[in-house]
């Protein structure tokens, strides 16, 4: 996966948010895949340590089976956003059992932020998303997931993307922990440096 979306992809879907054109000096990083207790309560105490604010893309499930992370996450002043409730793979599944899923999620999740699941969303599934959510996502994926790569690979491929109005992926999931624990304080460092404030997406 690129760092960047491809700009026919954006062509293609050009009612999804990618970015925030208009931003003078807010960044905006993102979270996908929580709530889990063994890392998103360190994600929480380390942007309160920069004074940065995040939007956190929740998988149903695991606001069920982690409630209070959840409310943790809002008590702390942060966005939340829909991320389907199973993490379904848009490829392997029908439209209305995709949007099902995303219904599921909704029960828990009090958002009109949603942001599918790998990144991928057809065009046939948009349309049924489309109107009910503002489908967000992103200008940066930093890659954390990958197996190889190590905490200050990751952060040095976000670096030079620090920009107003960005859309940074991270996720503060247990696969990618690792990486992010190097990354993050590094990429936030990198933030306040810039003189740029971190917010959370609020539409």
């Amino acid at each position: 996966m690129r760092i960047k979306p491809l700009k026919i992809i954006r062509r293609i879907f050009p009612s999804f948010i990618w970015n925030f054109p208009n931003e003078e000096k807010g960044i905006f990083l993102t979270f996908d895949d929580g709530p889990t207790p063994d890392v998103t309560p360190w994600v929480l105490d380390i942007l309160d340590k920069y004074n940065a604010k995040a939007t956190f893309f929740c998988i149903g499930r695991n606001v069920e089976r982690h409630p209070d992370i959840y409310e943790e996450i809002i008590r702390r002043g942060h966005a939340v956003g829909n991320h389907s409730y199973s993490h379904v793979k848009n490829w392997k599944i029908k439209k209305e059992d995709y949007v099902s899923d995303i219904d599921l999620a909704e029960d828990l999740i009090e958002s009109k932020l949603y942001r599918p699941p790998y990144a991928i969303m057809g065009p046939d599934k948009a349309k049924m998303v489309e109107g009910r959510y503002n489908i967000i996502m992103w200008s940066v994926v930093s890659e954390d997931y990958k197996e190889k790569i190590t905490g200050e690979e990751c952060a040095a491929k976000v670096i030079p993307h620090i920009a107003p109005g960005e859309v940074i992926v991270f996720h503060d999931s247990v696969k990618c922990s690792s990486v992010l624990y190097k990354a993050l304080p590094m990429v936030l460092d990198a933030i306040k440096e810039n003189g740029l404030e971190c917010k959370k997406i609020d539409l």
